[in-house]
């Protein structure tokens, strides 16, 4: 069985135009024959679908979205299924997600990651192809999009929930696939965090563990025999402030299961990058590249020297967020209700995103035990 797998699609700018226009082909031709060739393709839609009407949640960055032109560009390119669990997932509230779960639904196209509650958004997706199970996990990390009890969203990121899912996966699938959405973005390694996170999903049982969400690929390594990718990079994201960087740049990955073994083949490309387009690379394109963050993520001292260089150049900007005026005369005049708070309702949007975030979170614990 082999299991293609795609980054973050948000038919934004020029490829939003083209596809309202029906011009799939000028967006995902160059990928469409490796996307129909595999047994079963996944790819994550990076916003919600809208039909007119929906208000934005309020949120730190920006709320995406694509019409159902964006399901029919990824219908008509091959792919099979679409995984939901991302930051922007709720980015038009409930009813953007159902709008998009009916969708996908129509289509014919699967999902996995998102729901109308917790519960729903955390269900494993089994596919038997073959004679032989597939079984896929998805979670994202803590931003705005995540599911409750009883509001819709992303299934979040949680390691003990994703290990019994993972167990009881076991029990039901030949193959496990989990799927996470989270990293730094902009920056083309995985923390310390996360790969010890990704190896844990392998310890659970993983047969594979693919990451997306950076806007920039990264590195992969084997552990105990099982493929750990750390970043695809965009699929298809246009951003007319990005070209010729990083920003422009990706893989998909091609599993191939066996009863003994998971292989696995990178896919290269260029996107968004001159033209609204996906451009495929010669396989060996990224090559040396790819090698050398490889041997930074299987160098564990050598990793934790570039992730602490990281977080040192990122304090700046993270210790702002604790800077108000303060003073005793100020505290006094807020606490009696002659001021208001000095905390923006923008600020605390930050300071939430801060905190809730596992990535934005690593940030902060840098910035309090090795520079305050």
């Amino acid at each position: 069985m082999n299991v293609l797998i795609a980054g973050d699609f948000c038919p934004q700018a020029r490829v939003k135009r083209l596809c309202e226009e029906g011009k799939y082909a000028e967006v995902l031709g160059d990928a469409k024959d490796i996307v129909g060739e595999a047994c079963f393709s996944i790819v994550n839609l990076e916003c919600p679908v809208t039909q007119g009407g929906e208000q934005p949640i309020e949120k730190k960055g920006p709320n995406l979205q694509c019409s159902a032109k964006g399901v029919e560009a990824v219908k008509w390119a091959g792919f099979d299924c679409v995984t939901l669990a991302n930051n922007h997932l709720l980015d038009f509230g409930a009813k953007g997600v159902s709008n998009t779960l009916e969708t996908c639904k129509k289509l014919g196209i699967e999902t996995v990651g998102g729901g109308m509650n917790a519960d729903e958004a955390s269900q494993t997706l089994y596919k038997t192809i073959g004679g032989k199970t597939l079984a896929v996990i998805n979670c994202c990390e803590h931003e705005f999009s995540i599911a409750t009890a009883t509001t819709a969203g992303a299934n979040p990121l949680d390691p003990v929930r994703q290990y019994y899912a993972i167990q009881e996966a076991r029990t039901k699938a030949d193959h496990v696939l989990v799927i996470v959405h989270g990293g730094h973005e902009h920056w083309q390694l995985p923390s310390l965090r996360m790969q010890e996170t990704y190896r844990f999903f392998v310890d659970a049982g993983a047969d594979a563990v693919v990451n997306h969400h950076q806007h920039c690929f990264s590195g992969y390594e084997v552990y105990k025999g099982k493929p750990v990718f750390y970043g695809l990079g965009n699929f298809c994201f246009d951003n007319p402030n990005a070209t010729s960087g990083i920003w422009n740049e990706g893989y998909m990955v091609e599993l191939s299961f066996s009863s003994s073994e998971t292989d696995f083949a990178i896919h290269p490309y260029r996107q968004c990058d001159g033209n609204a387009k996906i451009t495929l690379l010669p396989l060996n394109e990224y090559d040396v590249r790819i090698n050398e963050l490889n041997s930074i993520i299987t160098d564990h001292a050598l990793l934790v020297k570039y992730a602490e260089q990281y977080y040192s150049d990122c304090m700046k900007s993270v210790a702002l967020l604790f800077e108000p005026v303060r003073n005793k005369y100020v505290i006094a005049a807020i606490k009696r209700g002659w001021l208001p708070s000095l905390l923006s309702q923008k600020q605390r949007m930050k300071l939430q995103n801060q905190i809730l975030c596992e990535s934005h979170r690593d940030k902060l614990k840098y910035l309090f035990e090795k520079v305050l």
